[in-house]
């Protein structure tokens, strides 16, 4: 049996309240400010893809690339990154590292290496496994993908630097 909690508004509300019950800032964070958002994604090559432009870099730097991605190759598939050469990749804002990243991903799916539909059944344990065995990969975007695509709540993205500012924020 898989273990893991699907993040929902039930179950946004009973985490939010177990860590106001822990902590006098964030109870008065959520007072404050109400429940935060889902950013939820869609799941899929093109999520990933997009994932892996956000590691290291504002996210308003990986959305204009993306953006740009998109306007010369949607929808976004496997095959249509394959087909864009190095050059079209840099212009649309792809590192030369980001690109090998890409092309990895876009193998290991087409290929059979990586099956992402089979990803929503498997704990979060086998979801790190599979997508960090794709160059590339690693437990930030792993943790963003399960957070943010498929709904885990039990989820945290460590080593996230926009996070870590905001609770050094929040905690003075």
């Amino acid at each position: 049996m898989n273990s893991y909690v699907i993040l929902n508004d039930k179950t946004m509300q009973q985490g939010l309240a177990a860590l106001a019950a822990q902590d006098a800032d964030l109870a008065r964070l959520w007072q404050q400010q109400g429940t935060p958002p889902f950013w939820f994604r869609d799941p899929g090559f093109a999520t990933l893809i997009h994932i892996i432009l956000e590691q290291q870099v504002s996210l308003a730097s990986a959305q204009a690339a993306f953006d740009k991605l998109l306007a010369i190759a949607a929808p976004l598939t496997p095959e249509k990154f394959l087909g864009l050469d190095d050059g079209v990749l840099k212009q649309v804002g792809f590192s030369r590292q980001k690109t090998a990243y890409g092309r990895f991903l876009a193998h290991a799916l087409l290929s059979g290496e990586l099956d992402l539909g089979g990803l929503a059944g498997l704990d979060n344990t086998a979801v790190r496994a599979e997508l960090t065995k794709i160059k590339g990969i690693g437990n930030w975007t792993a943790n963003i993908y399960l957070l943010m695509v498929l709904r885990r709540a039990d989820v945290w993205p460590s080593g996230d630097l926009a996070v870590a500012v905001a609770a050094q924020q929040v905690k003075g």
